[in-house]
């Protein structure tokens, strides 16, 4: 379908599918395999400009919204889902600055983000803090003009090498989730290390990381917002951010689909390319229908979210949970395409299905997205 790009989102387009094709297709079963974080990569969508796309302008940006930075991740994520989350989490790094963060805090970190000189990372989950962001045990105490941060953060994307993270962290316990309170946190802060790197099914070229806090000592004018307003900014952040991993969902979903297409049309059984057996035609056709009804939503959503509308968490958890689940549907179906070849690594198939699934988890589980969604539904009734 035509989606009416314009001329400058179909340069980002077609710039982002031909870094994915040139530099990430040859290498992304090395990267799987050896769980390689594609650093020269993403330098390469920093020379591109792609990281500049999310930023304002006055930050060195290009001014852009979230329907930019969804069709780049959906390209990305078309040939690997690994990296192309390494690059979308840049922008959830970010979000939390362009969002509530002060000018200071905008000049200095959004410039350095918007040229690729500085990756970024979000830090909300915990061991025992996942979809519970009340039971976040990080803990911020004031000391003059310095917070004093102590805890752990689990599975945090981008994590060990992101020069500067947004963390979530409790600073008056009594209040519950309006006790939390949102930190930028450079790389390097005394009491700032990192624990182990996650060893993962899938997404293995993406790191993801445990961050560790021992009496880290972090400026108060790294405030973001103000002191309670955490779990505010880190709920806007995700509402704004979730269309990108539905973007994540989809392009792993036309990935496997445009690899399941090619093999069924190649692939002969009882004289005849399998395409032509109505069992293999008819999971197609279901795959390119499911595809293309996400990818509308997608679209949809995130050009209303850049038009200036102000309540969006219903339509960004249904772009999430569709898409995400989609990833996974079409994926597997991909692997049963292929049969017996789908389950081997020499087939891209299995390590998009392998990808699919974290897809359904992240950034908010999908059983999460449907109580946000089933609870906007009870609130506009």
């Amino acid at each position: 379908m035509d989606y009416l790009l314009t001329d400058e989102q179909k340069m980002i387009k077609n710039l982002a599918k031909k870094i994915a094709e040139e530099k990430m297709r040859p290498v992304r079963a090395e990267l799987d395999e050896k769980g390689i974080f594609p650093m020269e990569i993403i330098k390469e969508f920093a020379k591109a400009d792609l990281m500049r796309t999310y930023i304002p302008k006055e930050y060195d940006g290009l001014g852009l919204g979230v329907f930019e930075l969804c069709i780049i991740i959906e390209e990305l994520a078309r040939v690997d889902g690994g990296v192309a989350v390494s690059f979308a989490v840049n922008a959830l790094g970010s979000f939390p600055i362009v969002i509530m963060g002060n000018e200071q805090q905008k000049k200095k970190y959004l410039t350095k983000a918007a040229s690729g000189e500085w990756l970024t990372a979000f830090a909300l989950t915990e061991a025992n803090a996942g979809s519970d962001a009340s039971n976040i045990a990080t803990t911020a105490v004031k000391d003059g003009d310095h917070w004093v941060l102590n805890g752990t953060k689990q599975f945090i994307t981008n994590g060990r090498v992101a020069d500067f993270t947004t963390v979530i962290a409790q600073t008056d316990k009594t209040k519950g989730v309006r006790g939390l309170t949102a930190f930028i946190v450079e790389k390097g802060t005394p009491g700032f290390t990192y624990g182990k790197d996650e060893h993962k099914m899938g997404i293995r070229s993406s790191v993801t990381t445990e961050l560790v806090f021992q009496d880290c000592r972090v400026p108060a004018e790294n405030v973001i917002g103000a002191e309670g307003q955490g779990f505010l900014v880190a709920m806007k952040t995700l509402d704004k951010s979730r269309p990108g991993i539905g973007a994540q969902g989809l392009g792993i979903a036309w990935g496997a689909y445009e690899a399941a297409l090619l093999y069924a049309k190649q692939r002969v059984q009882f004289g005849q390319p399998i395409i032509n057996f109505q069992g293999i035609g008819f999971m197609l056709a279901d795959m390119a229908t499911q595809i293309e009804a996400g990818r509308n939503m997608l679209y949809n959503v995130a050009r209303w979210i850049d038009s200036g509308a102000t309540k969006y968490s219903k339509e960004s958890a249904m772009v999430k949970l569709y898409c995400t689940d989609l990833a996974m549907k079409v994926t597997v179906d991909a692997v049963q395409v292929f049969g017996g070849y789908g389950y081997m690594k020499e087939y891209p198939v299995e390590k998009m299905m392998r990808d699919a699934k974290i897809t359904q988890i992240y950034e908010g589980t999908n059983q999460i997205q449907r109580s946000v969604i089933a609870s906007n539904i009870v609130k506009d009734v």
